[in-house]
């Protein structure tokens, strides 16, 4: 897996890429800014729900990349 990132760290990007603050992120979605925390820090994860509402809110879509084993 070269040059691969964790999901959970490209949410983190994004979120801090916004330009939003966490306060008003966390007052968008309905999240506790404790739960933001522990997020942006590692320490804890996140719903699916919450996910999605932060997905959404700054408009981030999953992508996939091709497999580069040449599965068919």
């Amino acid at each position: 897996m070269e040059n691969s990132r964790r999901f959970s760290d490209q949410i983190r990007d994004a979120v801090n890429a916004s330009g939003m603050s966490r306060y008003a992120l966390c007052k968008a979605i309905g999240l506790n800014q404790g739960a933001m925390s522990r997020f942006m820090s590692g320490k804890g994860g996140m719903s699916l729900e919450n996910l999605d509402r932060l997905a959404e809110l700054l408009g981030l879509s999953i992508v996939t990349k091709p497999n580069d084993e040449g599965s068919e």
